[in-house]
């Protein structure tokens, strides 16, 4: 009888989470997503959600995939604990070297050795124009890999991980390059910064200033959003891989969108590329259902 009560808990604990989740999932947008993304060739994950009713979509969203620049986000979070600590000045001026070079085209790369350039200088290349030779470096300064997985561990976040140059994590880089994570985690770490639910709000706040300035909105999906809507992104591309998440703050439901690919049959660097083509389908789709042309006014045509 004590098992027959146990088993018959654990089944009601199971419907119960069942019809929970299947209320908070928006069954109409999730038949849009999955038609548009029907026939891609690579492999693809979704998530998205309405943060006003919490509705949402998920479509592969616990697979792990790379993060290629996205993993810069995880590395704002180790800047801004030693921030919050005191360790690390928002306004503190640094020197740079040589020494710290990524060979590249970035910025920061142009530098000579000894040039002096402040820290809030370094987050906004390394998340406006995604400067790697500035990302590692603050990847350093923010006590390397190991202490920001270590922040992202006691965020709750399992599969969201740092990878190069952090010991131990060697085999991950292998299959996932700089950083991993899955559409859903990346997503809740973004609402979480959001909801100014990491350290503090007024670090919640600088963090949120820092994604709002993307350099890079011609290809990804952020193009299809109109310019004079607030929109905080990052994103991360490779050959086989173009990534991007945003939460665009729309007037009506704003939202997240996140949209990983690996795999991807089509490596161009054009704006035909086809990850890109559909990321952008996919979010002038989601910008029309959540704001529908009934509601929406351009601001000032009012």
């Amino acid at each position: 009888m004590m098992y027959m009560k146990k088993y018959l808990l654990l089944f009601c604990s199971l419907c119960f989470f069942i019809i929970v989740n299947s209320q908070k999932t928006d069954k109409k947008l999730e038949a849009k997503l999955a038609e548009t993304i029907s026939g891609f060739n690579g492999e693809i994950g979704i998530y998205v959600k309405d943060l006003r009713t919490g509705k949402r979509v998920s479509i592969h969203a616990d697979t792990i995939f790379p993060t290629a620049s996205i993993v810069k986000v995880s590395i704002l979070l180790g800047i801004m604990d030693k921030i919050e600590k005191g360790e690390l000045q928002y306004d503190s001026e640094l020197i740079y070297k040589d020494s710290l070079l990524y060979e590249g085209s970035d910025i920061l790369g142009s530098f000579k050795s000894g040039e002096k350039i402040l820290l809030k200088k370094l987050m906004m290349l390394m998340l406006t124009t995604s400067d790697n030779t500035a990302s590692l470096w603050l990847q350093s300064l923010a006590g390397t890999g190991k202490r920001i997985n270590e922040i992202l561990d006691s965020l709750g976040f399992k599969d969201t991980r740092v990878n190069s140059r952090t010991p131990g994590r060697e085999s991950n880089r292998g299959v996932y390059g700089w950083g991993q994570t899955t559409p859903s985690e990346i997503g809740r770490i973004i609402e979480m910064i959001y909801r100014n639910q990491v350290f503090s709000p007024s670090a919640c706040e600088r963090m949120m200033r820092c994604l709002g300035r993307n350099y890079w909105d011609e290809n990804e999906a952020i193009s299809e959003i109109p310019p004079y809507i607030e929109v905080f992104s990052k994103n991360g591309c490779v050959n086989a891989v173009r990534s991007e998440v945003m939460l665009v703050n729309a007037p009506h439901h704003p939202y997240i969108f996140c949209i990983f690919t690996k795999n991807n049959k089509d490596i161009s660097w054009t704006h035909s590329n086809e990850a890109w083509a559909l990321a952008r389908k996919i979010s002038s789709l989601l910008w029309h259902y959540f704001e529908p042309k009934d509601k929406w006014v351009k601001p000032g045509s009012d």
